[in-house]
């Protein structure tokens, strides 16, 4: 049981308020209790993080009154009403408005506990799912998604805050794996278009005829629009534009010459040809390509973003360290190098997996990184622990020490002191060091 689930119980009854109280605080539940309708309605707010269970026979407002007010409120928040003998048609009508489920008096125990807990669990799923549109419709949640100080990741927030308040149509390139989605879903969030739908669809994920009908119509009978009538005032995203057909290209076109300028809805194409040795422009009719790529942004390759691989690397194997619940990796200054030297064909997605099984060798007391980036008896493999592209002894040595005063800043959540003691540093050089590599102390307080 999440120990941040709720069960806040209305019942003007006291002996029964503490009875239903007692056995869900037994059973894992937080419990919080109230007199009266009135008093619970102002304890409830639409983001309450549980459930309600509340009787229906009480003095002033009832609970049949209390669940339209909830429903008003919130509608997704989960309502358990509880009748005495006699009163089933009444819970059945509080069914029909809302409720999540009624127990007749004298009910088992264990059967609350049952709803209580399928309740949460959908009100659990809710408030992720409301969290999760939010974060995405949260321009600065999003850029800070987009990790990194290099030069390359500071002009790439540049173009996407400038192009976010442009209104043209965008195509996005770059290579597998460096994140083009994330970079989309940043570019709606940050301009005008932030509060209207955002649509994504997969050009790649489906037969011809499919994609036919999911991006234009007709879409089946589940009342479901096409990609183009849903996403209308919004943003349309296109991934793998390249996969369009002929016949699939010469309709987009029609779609984008009958809205007009400016366009109504904006289309975002993500193309996934950069590392192929094809382009987007190859092939795409000359018309639409220009159409799309009325503004271009490219997304820089892992191997060009300098210091920004070990800071990622430390974010991800610290985040798998706390799911598997081991300790990350230390990376020694070889292995750091080895990280900055790796040409990541696969680009973050590619870390990622590496930064996961990197904790995983850990917890086993096996393994190196460097075995990781060693791991398949390939010439593309063995490869991967020589540069690709020529970096300076300095750059090597400013990142590496960068990362252990990040890493070492987040262990000791800021304190000066015990950094100090650790790195054996005077705090004057730490300050300068820190203020060179634009580590704030604030940021790892907590």
């Amino acid at each position: 049981m999440s120990k941040s689930m709720k069960v806040a119980i209305v019942d003007d009854e006291k002996d029964m308020r503490q009875s239903i109280s007692q056995w869900l605080a037994l059973s894992g539940f937080d419990t919080e209790t109230y007199a009266s309708a009135e008093d619970a309605l102002k304890g409830l707010h639409p983001d309450f993080a549980g459930i309600v269970v509340s009787d229906i026979k009480m003095p002033g407002m009832d609970g049949m009154q209390l669940l339209k007010r909830l429903r008003s409120v919130d509608s997704t928040l989960p309502v358990i009403m509880i009748t005495g003998h006699g009163d089933v048609p009444m819970a059945v009508e509080a069914m029909r408005i809302g409720a999540f489920d009624f127990l007749e008096k004298p009910f088992n125990p264990d059967k609350m506990t049952d709803l209580a807990k399928k309740a949460s669990n959908a009100r659990r799923l809710t408030l992720d799912n409301r969290a999760l549109r939010r974060e995405l419709s949260d321009g600065s949640a999003l850029m800070k998604k987009l990790i990194g100080s290099s030069p390359v990741m500071e002009r790439l927030k540049e173009d996407i805050l400038d192009l976010g308040q442009a209104d043209g149509h965008v195509l996005i390139e770059g290579e597998t794996g460096t994140g083009k989605t994330l970079v989309a879903h940043a570019l709606h969030a940050v301009g005008a278009r932030a509060s209207k739908k955002f649509v994504l669809l997969s050009c790649s994920a489906y037969s011809e005829d499919q994609l036919a009908q999911k991006l234009f119509g007709p879409v089946g009978e589940d009342d479901s629009l096409p990609a183009v009538e849903e996403a209308r005032g919004g943003t349309l995203v296109l991934e793998d534009i390249e996969a369009l057909s002929s016949a699939m290209q010469a309709r987009l076109l029609t779609v984008i010459n009958d809205q007009g300028n400016p366009a109504e809805t904006r289309i975002v194409a993500i193309c996934n040809l950069q590392d192929e040795g094809k382009t987007c422009e190859s092939v795409l009719r000359p018309d639409l390509f220009y159409r799309l790529a009325a503004l271009r942004i490219t997304v820089p390759p892992l191997r060009q973003r300098g210091e920004d691989i070990l800071m990622l690397f430390s974010r991800l194997s610290e985040q798998y360290a706390d799911e598997y619940g081991c300790d990350a990796p230390e990376v020694s200054a070889q292995e750091a190098a080895q990280l900055l030297q790796a040409p990541w064909p696969g680009n973050v997605r590619q870390l990622i997996n590496v930064a996961e099984r990197a904790v995983l060798q850990n917890r086993r007391g096996t393994g190196t990184i460097a075995s990781l980036l060693m791991a398949d008896d390939t010439d593309d493999q063995i490869q991967m622990a020589m540069t690709t592209e020529g970096k300076p002894l300095k750059e090597f040595v400013e990142a590496f020490e960068r990362m252990l005063i990040d890493n070492t800043m987040r262990r000791h959540k800021g304190s000066i002191v015990s950094v100090m003691d650790e790195l054996c540093l005077p705090r004057r050089t730490l300050n300068e060091k820190m203020a060179k590599y634009g580590l704030q102390r604030s940021d790892y307080l907590g």
